[in-house]
């Protein structure tokens, strides 16, 4: 079934607004012919006549009158339309939707956003700090149209990148002694551990590497204390509390790698970082862009990362 096209109900307002469609095809700078023949297929399309024609000027039927604000309505949120589109292609408008894992915001959340700000200012910016299973399961819902993520995650529903930042754990005390060598795993069951991640200890990568490590060496990690983030274990580190675990760049954010002591684990824990999309889905272009951004200060932070480990 034919339907009105948005020229006929373009030129059908231009006519109604000038009274006549000469002066309507004079101001759409078409000829006149043209415009009463979109008006005329208009009319045959809805079955109706919209205009009574006079010497003097266009009078609208009572179907016109009735078509007259749909069709407004109609050109004004094409228009609108237009516009968004517009916006969210240049980047004078839309919103970023990401995701990160929950200490991100110590190293790379604030200069990113940062600069995002600085380039694209009327961009609004909606960044999510969540464990990475939560951002994970936020990206797979289609709550968030993007995330950066602690590796592994279940990835069903989801596009995993390329690991794009690598971060490694560091075992750090106010006892000098206790970080002067790697630490094993042996050392670890006989420390007076404090350990973040207490809500998600079974979902916690780190959590899982240790747990793995101590049964197969026949050994049991009992932490002292267990709380939340890895600042506040670090935190009660400084204090004297007790010895903690802690990925480099978080300990390096907050200058504790200043006031603690500090070694890497034996062997290695190495902490993986990516960034996830939904499968099949779209990314604006405003979140795109801030992917892009991203990945310029990631690979600054890597960088300094390998700095830091290599002067110990």
């Amino acid at each position: 079934m034919a339907q009105p096209t948005l020229m006929q109900l373009s030129y059908f307002l231009a006519a109604v607004s000038h009274g006549s469609f000469s002066a309507a095809a004079d101001a759409l700078h078409i000829a006149q012919p043209s415009l009463s023949e979109q008006i005329r297929r208009l009319e045959h399309t809805l079955g109706v006549v919209l205009f009574t024609r006079t010497n003097r000027r266009l009078q609208l039927t009572d179907a016109g009158r009735t078509l007259l604000p749909h069709a407004e309505r109609t050109l004004a949120d094409v228009r609108e339309l237009g516009q968004a589109v517009r916006e969210v292609r240049t980047l004078s408008g839309g919103t970023v939707s990401f995701g990160a894992f929950n200490s991100a915001h110590l190293y790379l959340l604030t200069p990113l956003i940062r600069d995002f700000h600085e380039q694209y200012p009327q961009v609004l910016v909606r960044v999510v700090g969540l464990n990475s299973a939560e951002v994970a399961d936020a990206v797979r819902g289609g709550e968030l149209e993007a995330g950066l993520v602690q590796l592994p995650i279940k990835d069903h529903g989801l596009s995993v990148g390329a690991p794009v930042l690598t971060d490694t754990v560091v075992y750090v005390s106010a006892d000098p002694e206790r970080a002067r060598a790697p630490v094993g795993i042996e050392a670890l069951a006989a420390a007076p551990l404090v350990l973040s991640e207490a809500r998600w200890e079974d979902e916690d990568p780190l959590r899982r590497a240790l747990t793995e490590r101590a049964q197969r060496a026949g050994v049991t990690l009992r932490p002292y204390a267990e709380v939340e983030f890895q600042t506040h274990a670090v935190e009660l580190a400084a204090h004297g509390v007790g010895d903690s675990l802690v990925s480099y760049l978080v300990a390096r954010s907050q200058g504790y790698t200043r006031r603690l002591h500090w070694a890497q684990l034996d062997p290695p824990v190495e902490e993986h970082f990516a960034f996830i999309t939904r499968s099949g889905g779209a990314l604006s272009p405003a979140t795109r862009m801030f992917m892009k951004i991203a990945h310029k200060h990631i690979a600054a932070l890597q960088r300094r990362a390998k700095r830091g480990l290599a002067q110990g």
